[in-house]
């Protein structure tokens, strides 16, 4: 309420007026017209410092067999986008069965291509296509993932199927969402599946989106990428940016006045940033620490976001 009222500085008669989309956006509201809009563009710094633990939970069944390639090149672009250190890679199948039974060592900090696939290739494929209970089979009932997962570390799980997910122990996304959240401070989702017909570029049915999948990974504002796309490395290299502190932030909408932006971490009010109007973003000369909430806030039109 003290951001908002720092902008508004509210007078008699005026009260505040909230609707929630995708963010929140607040208006103010007079007896007689409605000033402009106000949107608050806001996120966290991701916690790193810990490490991140990444988890590809790949289809293995036949109607993927394809796709090896683009799978291997998405891998390759996380790992040149991640952080010089503190991160390792596993992948596992869909299958829950399989998944108990994978004993590979993650890929770590200058591996490259090559040992990618060689892990690739040794993935304890099944028939199942269960995302959500293989990433829990590895984690609680499997007995490797204790060797190298680090409980104080992000968790990133990336979701790789042409179809939808057939969970059986987790009926509800809700409850994998719950779940993976009690399991880790800081969770990170991704998923490479089919969008819904009129989003993808292939002509297939609703019965093929990955719908569950997608809820899943929109839950914790990851990334959905279109497994029909010819090119999965932009996407995945956007996953990876999840990952990495932020040292700039596009503005959803363009200022009606740059001289009002303001910009807010942890409540208080942060000098240490530019703002380039050509661009419409905002460069912090100063990047906030590890965990912190940042807002930025001004006027807008109201118009389609840029």
């Amino acid at each position: 309420m003290w951001l908002l009222s720092f902008l508004i500085g509210c007078a008699p008669d005026t009260m505040l007026h909230y609707d929630k989309v995708e963010e929140i956006v607040v208006e103010e509201i007079t007896e007689e017209v409605i000033a402009e809009n106000i949107w608050v563009d806001s996120f966290y710094q991701p916690i790193i410092s810990n490490g991140i633990d990444i988890l590809w939970v790949i289809d293995g069944s036949g109607s993927m067999t394809d796709d090896k390639e683009r799978v291997l090149l998405g891998i390759e672009a996380m790992m040149n986008s991640l952080p010089a250190s503190g991160w390792r890679l596993a992948m596992i199948s869909t299958d829950e069965n399989g998944s108990l039974l994978e004993q590979q060592f993650p890929l770590v900090p200058g591996d490259t291509y090559t040992e990618a696939e060689e892990m690739y290739v040794r993935i304890n494929h099944g028939w199942l296509e269960a995302g959500l209970d293989s990433v829990f089979s590895y984690i609680v009932l499997g007995s490797y993932a204790d060797t190298w997962m680090r409980k104080d570390a992000g968790l990133l799980v990336v979701f790789v199927s042409d179809e939808d997910d057939q969970s059986s122990n987790f009926f509800y996304t809700q409850d994998f969402i719950e779940w993976v959240a009690r399991e880790r401070n800081n969770v990170y989702m991704s998923s490479i599946v089919n969008l819904p017909p009129d989003e993808s570029s292939c002509n297939h049915s609703i019965n093929w989106a990955g719908s569950r999948y997608i809820e899943v990974t929109e839950f914790f504002n990851g990334n959905v990428i279109d497994i029909c796309s010819e090119d999965w490395t932009a996407g995945v290299a956007a996953a990876s940016d999840q990952m990495v502190p932020k040292e700039s932030l596009q503005l959803t909408y363009r200022p009606l006045d740059p001289e009002h932006l303001t910009v807010f971490v942890n409540g208080a009010v942060f000098t240490d940033w530019r703002f380039d109007d050509v661009k419409n973003i905002v460069y912090f000369d100063v990047v906030p620490p590890e965990g912190a909430l940042v807002e930025i806030a001004y006027y807008y039109d109201g118009d389609t976001a840029i």
